[in-house]
């Protein structure tokens, strides 16, 4: 990144959950039942969910993120002793109608205005993706909605991030991939994409090659970075 600039970017695409969407949403919504253990639980749910898209992974016995969501909220409510009628069902409702990010609608408005093409690549099922982006509001900005689902393998294996490309028809080069999710972000710069990682939880750097190319608090820093390609 020179000059605090990204130049020759064509399309910026998105990590959704983390990044865009607030995946502790959920849990909040029913803090009034649960107290503060709808923080726990939210911690927990989460954990298990990545650590259940990596075994899976690795394993080769893919199963959809929605059966993982909810083997994870499973994991979640078991530990700590929340197995109450109804409450599973409750929350993975909930979690199909995540809150957006302050940032995000301002942002992705000021992008698409520009012309930017714009695009999600996401472990989401194409479901779970429609249904979070249309109760955001954010219909309408989005030239791809990718989901791991093409490729048959979570993220981080290199065929997730080589479906921006390909669905764009767009150099790796041409792409800023964002992500609040470290790994994610290091993972997608090895892929040959190039990377802004969104550091909305003030977390180390991670240690694992190719670092991304720069370092942003939150989306609304983004306008600011990507460059429209020079005229042919």
């Amino acid at each position: 990144m020179k000059d605090g600039r990204l130049a020759g970017i064509e399309a910026c695409v998105f990590d959704a959950y983390g990044t865009l969407f607030d995946f502790n949403s959920a849990a909040r919504a029913v803090s009034g039942e649960l107290g503060d253990d709808w923080q726990k639980l939210s911690e927990i749910w989460r954990q298990k969910q990545l650590q259940y898209t990596w075994l899976r992974g690795l394993a080769g016995r893919h199963a959809d993120f929605w059966q993982v969501t909810g083997d994870a909220l499973d994991y979640a409510l078991s530990t700590l002793g929340l197995e109450r009628p109804g409450l599973h069902a409750r929350l993975l409702d909930l979690y199909l109608q995540l809150g957006c990010y302050p940032d995000v609608p301002a942002t992705l408005r000021q992008l698409h205005a520009r012309g930017m093409r714009l695009a999600i690549l996401s472990n989401g099922t194409p479901a779970m993706l429609a249904a979070v982006v249309r109760n955001s509001g954010l219909d309408g900005f989005f030239d791809a909605v990718l989901s791991v689902e093409e490729v048959g393998v979570f993220k981080p294996h290199p065929a997730v991030y080589r479906l921006a490309p390909e669905r764009l028809q767009l150099t790796p080069e041409a792409i800023c991939f964002l992500s609040a999710n470290a790994w994610d972000a290091w993972c997608a710069k090895a892929s040959g994409l190039r990377v802004l990682w969104c550091n909305r939880f003030a977390q180390a750097a991670e240690r694992l090659p190719a670092a991304p190319d720069g370092e942003i608090s939150d989306l609304t820093q983004l306008p600011a970075i990507v460059c429209p390609p020079p005229p042919s």
